[in-house]
């Protein structure tokens, strides 16, 4: 192969003049580098990050074994890395925006459903007051009597079934009076009791991961379409400092990620970090796009500002 390529290759000639050192990183100058820099930071560092993170994730939340984390990992990583080429496709065809607002959109959405951790927790509900000042005549598991008043009590349900796919809960009342207790208008007679639970379902969880993780290749392709078109003399060392943020997240997330781990006790805090880059990303291209709308066509952005 080295024989041929000698044989049948050109030297390409080099038309542009040499360029100092301080103007080939000029563009490094410019705010829109580094906003690609984020993109690229969210759609390939998450990637990266994931990729590593999911192992521990499906091992301390679902138990999984490790052969059956690795393999929902590598589940992850596989459509994530193959769909590129997709990605380079759609931004031919529909435009490198226009997919970036897919994917971010797609990344806010997918990041939400997301963040939302497994879960079994109780916590305060709709208890009982008393109406007016009495004395408790009659205690029971489901009444509580005060002169000519009944209260009827609600009791725990401890055979309802817990949902598998969405989240549940269930409510009932315990009674903090006694009988022949003297209590006043508004003393509380019966605490409430909130239950909420979430199963997190494993195959939804793994759903959604394949899903977010396809929308991050796709804008992985996606954001280096986008800088031959603002720096077609620069693509060298734009996409070179583009790729360095997006190798940056892959470095700092999972110490990130360990770090809101332990501060928050969630797993799912990934996600949440997640959704808050997904944001941030999504209105800054929204806003770049607004005002370069009413800078480029003041009066078309104005009927759209009337329209809508």
């Amino acid at each position: 192969m080295g024989i041929v390529f000698l044989i049948f290759t050109k030297n390409k000639k080099i038309e542009a003049a040499p360029k100092t050192i301080n103007q080939v990183f000029t563009p490094l100058k410019s705010i829109r580098v580094w906003r690609f820099g984020l993109y690229y930071f969210l759609v390939f560092g998450s990637f990266v990050t994931f990729s590593q993170w999911l192992l521990p994730n499906f091992l301390n939340v679902y138990h999984t074994t490790l052969v059956m984390g690795g393999i929902f990992a590598a589940i992850f990583s596989l459509p994530s890395g193959v769909i590129r080429a997709y990605g380079g496709f759609l931004s031919d065809r529909f435009g490198a925006r226009k997919v970036m607002y897919w994917v971010l959109s797609s990344s806010v959405v997918l990041s939400f459903l997301l963040m939302f951790p497994k879960m079994d927790i109780t916590t305060s509900g709709s208890g009982i007051t008393a109406a007016k000042a009495g004395t408790v005549t009659e205690v029971s598991n489901d009444k509580i009597v005060i002169g000519d008043k009944t209260y009827p009590i609600i009791q725990e349900d401890k055979n309802a079934a817990h949902s598998k796919f969405f989240p549940s809960k269930k409510s009932w009342q315990q009674v903090v009076v006694e009988q022949n207790q003297q209590v006043q208008k508004k003393d509380l007679l019966a605490e409430g009791i909130t239950q909420i639970h979430f199963e997190a379902n494993i195959w939804i969880y793994l759903v959604l991961v394949i899903l977010i993780g396809s929308a991050w290749g796709i804008g992985s392709a996606a954001v280096y379409k986008h800088i031959p078109d603002y720096f077609p003399n620069e693509v060298g060392v734009v996409g070179g400092m583009v790729g360095l943020l997006g190798g940056l997240g892959g470095f700092v997330g999972p110490i990130i990620f360990g770090y809101l781990l332990s501060t928050t006790g969630f797993w799912t805090s990934s996600w949440m970090f997640i959704l808050a880059v997904s944001l941030i990303c999504l209105i800054w291209m929204h806003r770049v796009v607004v005002n370069l709308m009413k800078e480029k066509s003041p009066e078309f952005a104005k009927d759209m500002d009337r329209k809508h």
